[in-house]
């Protein structure tokens, strides 16, 4: 961002020659923090209504690490997806205040106030599923929402999913994650009216080819209220759920 720039856009704030709002809407296209190898989104907040998140897998610690610093002195809280134990540790050191998920193998950092969350209700089919399932969770908490977690509620008893309806009723979005032939997104979309992202795993034998069978039997439901991520992307089901679920301000 241009010094020069800015000065001028906020004097014509302070003048009363332009609205606040305007303002916000011309600075959310503007900085980015320039890294050697990355150029840092820091002011994503402002479009999309949460920070960059950083996908840790393919990067090293001290990439990780970079981005997070730059994240933090820009005043924004940190979301690293696909994390390893091993490169968790020196973020933790860096930042004694932040969290690690070996099961979601996430990391966060929150900067400010969360903002304002509905509630959010992450199903998952079996305990193998859980990885992918406390992704979602962990990144709809991160993002302000009210999180009800819901596991072991496969299809193959599905006694063990109605017992949960009123509760399930209770939300603005839910996330269904399971494997094997991924029906549950389906039974949900059937039961309750609020969106279903659906969220196929890797889980599952021989034809189901590492999430295949899953992602194509929920790609192909009847039910008109879900919609599907990738395979394991329990980030993006996360994400998307939680901004469904978050208070709009009325319109201007």
């Amino acid at each position: 961002m241009n010094r020069s720039a800015l000065k001028t856009l906020l004097s014509h704030v302070q003048q009363g020659q332009l609205r606040v709002e305007d303002a916000l809407e011309a600075l959310s296209s503007w900085p980015y923090a320039q890294l050697d190898e990355a150029r840092v989104d820091i002011h994503r907040c402002l479009r999309q209504g949460f920070a960059e998140v950083v996908l840790g897998e393919f990067k090293t610690a001290a990439q990780c690490l970079e981005v997070a610093q730059a994240l933090v002195k820009a005043g924004q809280s940190v979301l690293i997806t696909r994390l390893s134990s091993e490169k968790a540790g020196p973020l933790l050191e860096a930042f004694p205040a932040a969290s690690y998920s070996e099961r979601a193998r996430l990391f966060w950092l929150q900067k400010g106030p969360l903002p304002e969350g509905g509630p959010v209700a992450v199903v998952c089919a079996g305990t193998s599923d859980l990885p992918v399932a406390e992704e979602a969770a962990l990144t709809a908490e991160a993002m302000g929402a009210q999180v009800f977690r819901l596991c072991d509620v496969g299809v193959a008893g599905l006694h063990r999913l109605l017992a949960e309806l009123p509760n399930l009723r209770k939300v603005h979005a839910v996330v269904a994650v399971a494997g094997m032939e991924g029906a549950l997104p389906t039974v949900l979309g059937g039961l309750v009216e609020v969106p279903v992202v659906a969220v196929p795993t890797s889980i599952g034998y021989g034809v189901h080819q590492g999430g295949m069978a899953t992602l194509h039997t929920m790609l192909s439901s009847c039910a008109a209220n879900v919609s599907v991520v990738n395979i394991d992307n329990g980030f993006g089901a996360g994400f998307v759920a939680a901004l469904i679920a978050r208070p709009r301000p009325p319109p201007t």
